[in-house]
């Protein structure tokens, strides 16, 4: 297959960096709010990055479901799956949130931890019940002979009548950022791209070549 000649130019918007603000905060809230009242399906998703021990990267599609008063991003996952697993070995991870229909993208760099257990308790008791029966029952990242099998699991589980309880595999990480980069679209390929960087001064706001 001969993808060479697919291109689509750029150029709805600009980003003028004496208009950005200080804090890439506010930029991060309205591009979401934007992607949101454009209708984009997901607005909230994004692509995780993260590193095993071998040096070996790996990304795959999440959730955003928070950004707390410190402005930390919060996702959940199975501890025990192949993200959770590395970034318990290696603490340093990568977001990308990307919508086409707006010609931007926004990359996130940061240290993540994991949520305290009443945070995940309480995004897990919000959860429809037949997501809660999934995390429950779903060995994440680990080899399975028939998904029919968990289907069945959580059936049982959820005709036994037992209340059900956030396990202890499963939960949030929350990411702190110390890197934005703001990407926009431009025309000929001449993207307007800021980016932040955490320093002991603050955030440093800086603009980058396309």
């Amino acid at each position: 297959m001969d993808l060479s000649d697919l291109r689509r130019d750029f150029g709805k918007f600009g980003l003028q960096q004496e208009k950005m603000p200080d804090d890439p905060f506010p930029v991060l809230k309205d591009w979401l709010h934007a992607a949101k009242e454009a209708g984009i399906g997901e607005f909230n998703a994004m692509v995780l990055s993260t590193v095993s021990r071998a040096g070996r990267p790996s990304s795959r599609v999440v959730l955003l479901k928070e950004i707390t008063e410190s402005g930390n991003l919060i996702f959940y996952t199975n501890y025990y799956s192949r993200k959770g697993r590395e970034l318990m070995n290696n603490r340093f991870a990568a977001l990308n949130f990307f919508w086409h229909e707006l010609e931007r993208q926004i990359r996130v760099e940061g240290e993540v931890v994991k949520t305290s257990r009443e945070v995940s308790n309480t995004y897990f008791k919000s959860r429809p019940i037949e997501s809660q029966l999934s995390a429950v029952v779903s060995p994440q990242s680990e080899p399975i002979d028939d998904l029919g099998q968990l289907r069945e699991k959580a059936e049982k589980l959820f005709l036994s009548g037992d209340k059900i309880e956030l396990p202890g595999f499963w939960g949030g990480f929350s990411l702190s950022p110390d890197l934005f980069e703001f990407w926009q679209g431009g025309k000929n390929r001449l993207h307007d791209r800021i980016r932040y960087v955490m320093n002991k001064q603050g955030w440093l706001r800086e603009r980058l070549a396309p």
